[in-house]
């Protein structure tokens, strides 16, 4: 099978249910099952072109664009699993493109090199729980710019067609704390695994991504406190979950975008 085939077919299939989600917005009409349906083959694709390149060069590459498709992937699957019974599938209208262009990057510059061949159970448990970690956290940073976009528009009283399509205020700050709990259940896992198998802090060029994964678990777990026992909400959860999420983005690609593409060094 060939892999790039399969990989043009994901992309094509991301940007066809983007459209049709802008389509839905604009005429009001009704594309969220099809759009659903064909962001769900571009996430079955995208899964096939993993497992093909991983087989034709022996191993899982987490190169920059390489990892960055791969979370892409997770993100696209989480919320297609969580479209079925939570209203999170206008979310597509961000996540679907970013997936398409993320894997595009993928397609046009391949590396092969930075392979996983083999590896023990902590270093597995690390991985899938870092990339489950910052997909649910993104789905949240998302979801916390559009409540803050749905909070300032409902007040000027001239809501867009967006805003009109979402959930009520309530119901998205409860699928928003619902999303950084068991975002951050899974950074919990990530860090205490991470500090199994790490063997040289500075060696492995972790210091930076282990300090800052560090303080957005601090934020998170402060978020959550405070909406238990203060009821935190609005603006605060907004800010502290978009701060979070920014300090996991330069934890997770923050080395990789230095060394790799700008100092390149492997």
């Amino acid at each position: 099978m060939n892999s790039t085939l399969v990989g043009i077919i994901s992309v094509l299939s991301y940007s066809s249910a983007s459209v049709l989600i802008v389509k839905e917005l604009l005429n009001r009409c009704e594309t969220h099952r099809r759009s659903i349906q064909i962001a769900w083959l571009g996430a079955i694709f995208h899964s096939a072109y993993l497992v093909v390149s991983t087989q034709q060069f022996d191993g899982l590459s987490f190169s920059f664009f390489n990892a960055a498709g791969l979370v892409a992937l997770f993100i696209v699957l989480i919320l297609l699993i969580g479209s079925i019974d939570k209203p999170v599938e206008k979310l597509g209208i961000a996540i679907f493109p970013l997936a398409a262009v993320l894997l595009a990057l993928e397609l046009i510059f391949p590396e092969k090199t930075h392979r996983l061949l083999a590896t023990n159970w902590p270093m597995s448990l690390h991985i899938l729980s870092s990339i489950s970690a910052f997909s649910l956290l993104n789905i949240a940073a998302l979801q916390a710019l559009l409540l803050a976009l749905q909070d300032q528009q409902l007040r000027s009283h001239h809501p867009k067609r967006l805003i009109l399509a979402l959930p009520p205020l309530q119901a998205m700050e409860t699928l928003l704390f619902q999303m950084i709990g068991t975002g951050l259940f899974f950074l919990t896992v990530s860090l205490l695994s991470g500090f199994i198998f790490i063997e040289d802090l500075f060696a492995q060029h972790l210091v930076h991504k282990t300090v800052l994964s560090m303080i957005a678990w601090i934020i998170f777990s402060g978020l959550l406190i405070g909406r238990i026992r203060y009821g935190w909400r609005g603006l605060t959860a907004i800010k502290w979950t978009v701060i979070g999420f920014v300090l996991l983005l330069l934890a997770y690609f923050g080395s990789k975008l230095v060394l790799e593409l700008i100092l390149q060094k492997v």
